[in-house]
């Protein structure tokens, strides 16, 4: 397709009320049909649109315009810009989920808000294309059919593909931290594990020749003791 000019009917309006150009030259350069630029020739169509001058927003130059008006068969083309602007991404809707499948996404939402309670709102709503009001209802059992409800997998209803529901589920677990109690036993640091063993056993040891000493000094007290009574 090709690049239209900056508001292509007001650019055509203009063009044809201040040039002498044929209908299909301005049709060709604002894409559009001749038998509509036909009509705002005639006033019949745009209405009340104000002609954009194309010389003014540096479109098209004088030069462009006279070769054009002198010769029918000449092709208008567009100035290269002085400023490209970025194409504008388009935004992503909401998930289309198709009519013979939308009695199942509460199903779908029981099924993931139980084997995967890390799941934001934000992240179901993305992935069965349904609305957080829904999903608060089934999370509380305040929904209107929930006596009914069955928990079933989104990627076997066909609600999400498998890569959809892992990737979620990914984020979600990077984003929630990891509870104590679930790392496990741990083992004992290396200042423990590889103490020399004569530390541990100078303790007992000590405590022994202390022990022997303390008897030695008691047997001697008491002779001493014995010596004065004679």
């Amino acid at each position: 397709m090709a690049v239209a000019p900056l508001m292509p009917k007001a650019t055509a309006v203009w063009l044809v009320e201040n040039t002498s150009l044929s209908f299909d030259q301005i049709a060709q350069l604002c894409n559009l049909h001749t038998l509509e630029v036909k009509a705002i020739a005639d006033g019949d169509a745009a209405q009340g649109i104000k002609g954009l001058d194309p010389i003014g927003t540096g479109q098209l130059t004088r030069e462009e315009i006279a070769a054009a008006e002198a010769d029918p068969n000449h092709e208008l083309h567009l100035a290269d810009p002085k400023v490209r602007l970025p194409e504008a991404k388009p935004k992503k809707g909401p998930r289309y989920t198709p009519v013979s499948r939308r009695q199942d996404r509460p199903n779908a939402i029981l099924w993931l808000v139980r084997n995967h309670p890390e799941l934001k709102d934000s992240q179901i709503m993305r992935l069965v294309g349904t609305t957080k009001s829904t999903i608060q209802a089934i999370r509380e059992r305040t929904h209107w059919n929930s006596t009914n409800l069955s928990p079933l997998d989104p990627v076997t209803l066909g609600l999400c593909s498998q890569i959809d529901l892992d990737l979620e589920v990914q984020r979600a677990a990077k984003e929630k931290p990891v509870p104590i109690e679930a790392q496990g036993a741990t083992l004992l640091p290396a200042s423990v594990t590889t103490a020399p063993k004569e530390e541990s056993e100078a303790a007992p040891g000590g405590a022994k020749k202390s022990d022997e000493l303390d008897v030695n000094a008691v047997f001697a007290k008491l002779k001493q003791l014995g010596g004065k009574n004679e």
